[in-house]
């Protein structure tokens, strides 16, 4: 089988009155594959929390914060069912197998935990934002 690099897309939902949905952060999967998604916080003073997993389905969304959106700067992670990562970027941030929530980015290895590659999503001050994670063209 062969693997479909990804790449990423946002859109700003905010201004659509018939999307129907609370205010939030939302990852919609346009891709081929299940992937299992992480998400990085601001907690203040510098500091990060990651949670996870939320498993989305192709053709299907998740909403990874419900809340209105205070900060500008999130960051997500996410990876085929099989471990592949399909979105991956450069900021080192905790993970672990099974869900998790875990405050603080320092020393993932010597805490337990793996270290993965996050992308920052830029949410331009909106009080909603989806992450698009569409199949890149051939």
């Amino acid at each position: 089988m062969r693997a479909i690099p990804l790449i990423v897309a946002t859109a700003w939902i905010a201004a659509c009155p018939a999307v129907g949905h609370a205010a939030g952060l939302r990852l919609c999967n346009q891709s081929f594959d299940v992937l299992n998604v992480a998400i990085g916080t601001p907690q203040g003073a510098g500091q990060v929390q990651t949670r996870g997993w939320w498993r989305v389905a192709p053709n299907q969304c998740a909403t990874l914060l419900r809340q209105t959106l205070h900060e500008r700067r999130y960051h997500v992670f996410a990876a085929d069912v099989f471990g592949n990562e399909v979105l991956t970027g450069s900021i080192p941030m905790c993970v672990a197998p099974r869900r998790f929530d875990i405050s603080g980015q320092q020393d993932c290895l010597l805490r337990g935990f793996l270290d993965a590659r996050f992308i920052e999503i830029d949410t331009m001050g909106q009080k909603n934002w989806t992450v698009f994670v569409t199949p890149r063209p051939d």
